[in-house]
């Protein structure tokens, strides 16, 4: 018997040194793996940081578990609980693993959609998805390894998901719309949009079921991602942001048009090259297009940086045509009616109105 507990003993000791070496190694590598990611994070690649964030996700947890599995071989234990022991440490690697797996792909996901899309609140959608399929996998593939069949769980989980899908029909039709225009990359926050709805600003944010947009008013508009589905768009930065701004305009039919053309073209370059939003050294073009009642319209096209530009652009513009076209004689007219009266009735003349 003395032998026995000196033998129990001998065990007692050696797990208690398995599980304090693995602890160490534990404490060790978090300080490398600290130290790694620290590094990584110097780079700007962004896979290195990936792969530093695996190893230390994995480091620590992976050396207690090794630990304990040492510590249970060392003490000798009965076959039945060593069997025990084994599946529990299995499913809490497994689990483990799984969350740090989540973590890669998600962030690999996230490190190719950035690249893609250029802007990181496009992405948030994504990374979830992938996060939320690669944990469930995991769980199941631990409930598996502790001997629980999975076959009534998956059975279950499809019954329940048809009900819920069912049920949840108009939102998983935001999901899908979202992801959708998240990978056809038809919008992203920046753009401005205009929904043949009416709706229309800066798309704001873009998430799993919606997609906010603000208005010139700053006011938020929360619009449904479905009804990007339905709807003609139009969006304003695609596929650049610089646009045509069209400006009308009207003279009397008096005026010389050859000099009205040089006019129109002098301030306009002059507008595009001191006003902010105006595309420095593009054309200013005229078009004359009407022969109105009174006047000859025509259209001025100017060019802008970027679609909220075009406000302050117009505004500097008319203002200068205006001031320009009172200095040359140039005149645009007020609509006239010229009433012809018949014979003996009295005289004909012009009436204004």
């Amino acid at each position: 018997m003395a032998d026995l507990g000196d033998l129990s003993w001998h065990r007692i000791v050696g797990a208690a040194a398995v599980l304090v070496l693995a602890v160490g190694i534990a404490v060790v590598l978090r300080l490398l793996t600290g130290r790694l990611f620290k590094r990584a994070g110097d780079t700007r690649w962004t896979w290195d940081d990936l792969a530093a964030r695996l190893i230390k996700d994995l480091a620590v947890p992976v050396s207690v578990l090794l630990g304990l599995w040492g510590a249970a071989r060392a003490l000798e234990l009965p076959g039945g609980t060593l069997a025990v022991i084994a599946k529990a440490l299995t499913a809490a690697a497994i689990l483990i693993v799984s969350l740090a797996l989540a973590r890669l792909i998600a962030g690999s996901v996230t490190s190719i959609a950035m690249v893609r899309q250029g802007v990181a609140g496009n992405v948030t959608i994504f990374a979830n998805i992938t996060r939320v399929l690669v944990i469930g996998v995991g769980v199941l593939v631990m409930l598996q390894s502790l001997g629980i069949s999975i076959s009534p769980l998956l059975g279950a989980l499809g019954v329940g998901g048809l009900a819920v899908a069912l049920a949840l029909q108009d939102t998983l039709a935001n999901l899908f719309a979202g992801v959708h225009v998240l990978a056809s990359k038809t919008i992203e926050p920046g753009d401005y949009i205009k929904l043949s709805s009416g709706q229309e600003g800066y798309v704001v944010d873009i998430n799993w079921r919606n997609t906010s947009i603000r208005t010139l008013s700053d006011n938020i508009e929360v619009i449904p991602n479905q009804r990007f589905s339905d709807t003609i768009l139009t969006n304003y930065h695609r596929p650049a942001e610089d646009m045509s701004l069209l400006i009308q305009a009207r003279v009397a039919y008096e005026s010389d048009l050859e000099r009205v053309e040089n006019v129109v073209v002098e301030v306009g370059q002059e507008v595009m090259n001191e006003v902010q939003g105006g595309v420095k050294d593009s054309e200013t073009l005229v078009r004359f297009h009407t022969f109105g009642d009174s006047s000859i319209g025509f259209t001025v096209i100017l060019r802008t940086d970027e679609f909220g530009d075009q406000f302050r652009l117009k505004h500097e513009f008319v203002k200068r045509l205006h001031r320009r076209f009172a200095k040359e004689g140039i005149e645009m007219p007020y609509p006239r009616r010229q009433l012809i009266l018949p014979d003996g009735e009295g005289a004909h003349g012009l009436v204004s109105g």
